[in-house]
């Protein structure tokens, strides 16, 4: 057998197969001697077929399938030994004057290569790196949010401006029957809160479906229907009370922290903020790192080779794809296959890459926070050695827990290695600059 290969350019090859009798001919022959040894043929003792009856039946079969074994082990040995960085899978030259009865035979594929290039990390052109702060409003807010949550509810006889009203939205016409709770400052409109302030249980009020609420969002979440729907809707007061806040004082911080860390405004306020902005720094270090994706594929230049990975997808899954179909396909992942080799060459020339072991307590790390908000602060070793071997023998979820992993490492390497522009703003002001 010989194997070579042939540069068509830079990110193309041809690799010709050419193999010979002697290459696959002792397999053939052990499997027709096995096919022999287990045929029963009438008129035959088991074992006794003649040698000529089970060639004509089974050899060219049996050589046919020896051949293609050879050639995808030969194949992938040279692929390995050339140290060849492929995209894709080798794609066969169909020949259409092909004779299996030919002495000697001849395959060629074509292949994709991955190119070579660089990725600068230290570009002109820098990402920004938001610092969430946890704002004096939004610190109120969650204060009063705590006071109500723990006051003492009272009911009321009628419904007033800060009372929470509860009953139910129906129109039978369009299957509405909706059971809410809501403050009359939520709807939109005066004429609206006009109808609610002052309402007894039992009252029937007639509203109108469409925008009833000032957040759109809320309106679909109590009416149970799009916020664009206009309709009549009739509300049923079942309901009505008013809380109490809670006092800010000892009983209170330490049902919030029964650690007994908390023992003022003040302490509570300075773990209300620290709580929130950890939560923030999630949010702002998932944001930087899809920036810092798009400034890389940006800014880090290099051709593929397109029409060998077009004809590839054309071929590679269940169902084949036509030439504008297998076009659309590429243009869809292109983005994501530069992200992956500019990836790819990071984590080799930095030598990034994780062991067995840092993926157990990583997925430890993830078990503990889940049974932290069940109640279970200090779960035994042992049980967190077990589940995460459990988790981990199923692959969707060992894979998913690989991903968020390796992208912490590299995360944590681009904070390393890249300058940022930095700017600090107020979660409010982060969510509309980033996703508005």
């Amino acid at each position: 057998m010989n194997i070579t290969k042939e540069n068509i350019d830079a990110l193309n090859a041809v690799v010709k197969v050419d193999i010979v009798a002697d290459d696959y001919q002792a397999k053939v022959t052990q499997q027709l001697t096995d096919y022999r040894k287990k045929a029963d043929v009438p008129g035959f003792r088991k074992g006794h077929v003649p040698m000529g009856m089970i060639k004509k039946q089974y050899g060219k079969s049996i050589m046919i399938d020896e051949v293609n074994k050879l050639i995808q082990e030969s194949l992938n040995k040279f692929l390995a030994e050339e140290k060849l960085d492929i995209l894709g899978n080798p794609i066969p030259r169909m020949k259409e004057d092909f004779d299996w009865a030919a002495e000697t035979f001849s395959f060629e594929f074509e292949l994709g290569l991955a190119p070579k290039f660089d990725v600068n990390l230290k570009s002109k052109k820098k990402v920004t790196q938001y610092n969430i702060v946890a704002t004096d409003e939004l610190i109120d807010e969650e204060v009063k949010n705590i006071q109500n949550r723990y006051g003492k509810i009272s009911p009321l006889d009628e419904a007033t401006e800060h009372s929470k009203i509860t009953g139910t939205f129906v129109n039978e016409e369009n299957e509405i029957n909706k059971k809410s709770t809501f403050l009359a400052t939520d709807l939109k409109g005066k004429t609206n809160e006009k109808k609610i302030i002052g309402a007894k249980v039992g009252d029937v009020i007639e509203l109108g479906s469409k925008k009833l609420f000032k957040d759109d969002h809320k309106s679909e979440q109590h009416l149970g229907v799009s916020h664009d729907l206009d309709v009549k809707v009739s509300f049923t007061v079942e309901e009505i009370t008013e809380t109490e806040p809670a006092e800010l004082d000892k009983e209170l911080f330490d049902k919030l922290f029964s650690d007994g860390s908390v023992n003022s405004v003040t302490e509570l306020r300075v773990k209300i903020k620290e709580d929130a902005e950890k939560q923030f720094q999630q949010q702002g270090d998932q944001h930087l790192l899809n920036a810092i994706t798009e400034h890389l594929v940006e800014n880090t230049k290099f051709d593929l080779p397109s029409d060998f990975l077009k004809k590839w997808l054309a071929t590679a899954g269940e169902k084949e794809l036509s030439s504008d179909e297998a076009t659309a396909e590429y243009e869809k992942s292109e983005k994501g296959l530069r992200y992956q080799l500019i990836e790819g060459k990071i984590m080799n020339d930095n030598d990034i890459k994780l062991d067995y072991a840092e993926l157990v307590d990583y997925a430890k790390g993830f078990i503990r926070t889940q049974m932290a908000q069940f109640g279970n602060m200090n779960p035994e070793e042992k049980e967190l050695d077990d589940i995460a071997g459990r988790i981990l023998q199923n692959k969707e979820e060992a894979q998913k827990l690989q991903s968020q992993l390796m992208s912490q490492k590299l995360l944590t390497f681009f904070k390393e290695n890249m300058n940022f522009k930095s700017k600090e703003l107020s979660y409010e002001d982060f969510i509309k600059e980033v996703y508005k």
